[in-house]
């Protein structure tokens, strides 16, 4: 068999940061993550509300609690990286 030597064109380019661009790939799931997370939200918090013993309906509540910390964290890494983009819309808008 041959071997294949590393050259330049077998290396792959790595980058110190993502970059600012989200493919649609990444941006759609994104978005179902974040609709799981909302969905799962949903309902544990309409569960907690059926359920007659207190320690279920409790732990119903965090497990809510836990998705709508993950839907909010996915929200904010969204916002946080959309903030550059607005402001320079806003600048070439002017």
């Amino acid at each position: 068999m041959q071997q294949q030597q590393n050259t330049p064109l077998n290396q792959q380019a790595v980058h110190p940061q993502p970059p600012n661009v989200i493919s649609t790939k990444d941006l759609l799931y994104l978005t179902d993550m974040m609709s799981w997370n909302l969905l799962a939200l949903k309902k544990a918090h309409f569960y907690a509300g059926q359920v007659q013993v207190q320690g279920l309906s409790q732990a119903l509540d965090e497990i809510g609690q836990m998705h709508q910390r993950h839907y909010m964290k996915i929200l904010g890494h969204l916002e946080s990286t959309n903030h550059p983009i607005q402001g320079m819309q806003q600048q070439n808008q002017q």
